[in-house]
């Protein structure tokens, strides 16, 4: 049998090796290789955290290590006081220690907060583009509302351009993620969420959805390429000369293409007008304003085609009283009940 020291000998370059390959490919992690000022503030924040909670950490495990050894069994050269029970200099660096690093942590937490708040918009010189997000079965589906194009699973945008993204759902929530620009939001039927981001340089990076959606989830990701403000023009271009058109009729074709494969990248080169909002109108129901705010346009649309339906099926002719009473009734009962749900899961 090999003894353990001998074992540590032989493990010990290969331990260091592997942890030299580790950090050789820490690009590959995108987390912690940014290319985004947002992703770089992130990081920050995730290192000075981890560096403050490791002054505690690191103490702790060599003095855990140091006593169990100097106070082994067989040690018999070391103090030996069992009526010792209380220390007033080792309950203060005990204590203070500890309580400073949690103030400098909430601190730190509550500033970094509200700065990389994801709904708070990117101060910049440039025009920033406005990018529609809405997760589908599965797929991304991204609207160029003031550009009238759209595409799936694929975005272009200028380098040092700030991207202000709207998101919502047509199924399921999902999430939606760029690990090398920053922070994650999540994608929801009815509900509009916002992120801003940037990218600092050029290049390709990965999206995907980090939240469990299906069948179809592992294949419901998308490339993010940040270009030259030429290289963005002549895309824009390339997608307005697609002849497909995304309209109500074509987006509900698409949704209900329910991809358990990759779906395949597909532009739109003409985008109905309106199309996120109705996205959003279409799912909120009698579910109005309970804790998120929608589109006003959207609301009013919804509105709209409630009151044409109630005016469509209005009753031509009298009924019995008692009747007409009962349904009434009913039909509140149904209402109340239909709210109160709504309001449960908005609360």
């Amino acid at each position: 049998m090999i003894p353990l020291k001998t074992l540590g000998r032989w493990l010990r370059p290969g331990l260091l090796l592997s942890l030299l390959v580790m950090l050789t490919g820490c690009d590959a992690v995108a987390i912690l290789s940014p290319k985004g000022q947002i992703g770089q503030d992130e990081k920050t924040l995730l290192i000075t955290a981890t560096v403050l909670m490791l002054l505690v950490v690191i103490p702790v495990i060599i003095m855990t290590l140091t006593f169990a050894w100097k106070y082994r069994a067989s040690n018999t050269k070391a103090r030996y006081e069992p009526k010792w029970s209380h220390s007033t200099a080792i309950e203060v660096v005990v204590w203070s220690i500890p309580c400073m690093i949690v103030l400098v942590l909430a601190v730190l937490t509550w500033r970094s907060s509200h700065a990389l708040d994801p709904y708070k918009p990117l101060e910049s010189d440039v025009k920033p583009v406005t990018i529609e997000a809405i997760s589908l079965d599965w797929k991304w589906l991204f609207i160029y509302p003031e550009e009238k194009v759209a595409v799936v699973n694929e975005i272009k945008f200028p380098v040092n351009t700030p991207l202000n993204f709207k998101i919502t759902s047509d199924t399921v929530m999902n999430a939606f993620f760029i690990p090398h620009l920053g922070s994650m939001i999540y994608s929801m039927a009815a509900m509009e969420t916002k992120l801003h981001l940037i990218a600092n340089e050029t290049g390709e990076f990965p999206g995907m959805s980090s939240h469990y959606s299906g069948l179809g989830f592992a294949k419901m990701h998308f490339t993010a390429y940040s270009v030259t403000d030429a290289e963005y023009r002549q895309w824009l271009d390339q997608v307005r000369a697609g002849k497909e058109t995304l309209n109500q009729a074509s987006f509900k074709a698409l949704g209900e293409a329910k991809n358990s494969e990759w779906y395949p990248v597909t532009y739109y080169g003409t985008v109905e007008e309106g199309l996120f909002d109705w996205v959003l109108a279409k799912h909120m129901g009698d579910n109005k304003h309970y804790g998120m705010k929608h589109s006003h346009a959207g609301a009013a649309a919804a509105d709209a085609s409630s009151h044409e339906a109630h005016e469509g099926h209005a009753p031509t002719e009298a009924h019995d009283s008692k009747e007409s009473g009962k349904n009434l009734d009913a039909t509140d009962a149904d209402e109340h009940g239909g709210h109160e749900g709504h309001m449960g899961s908005g609360e």
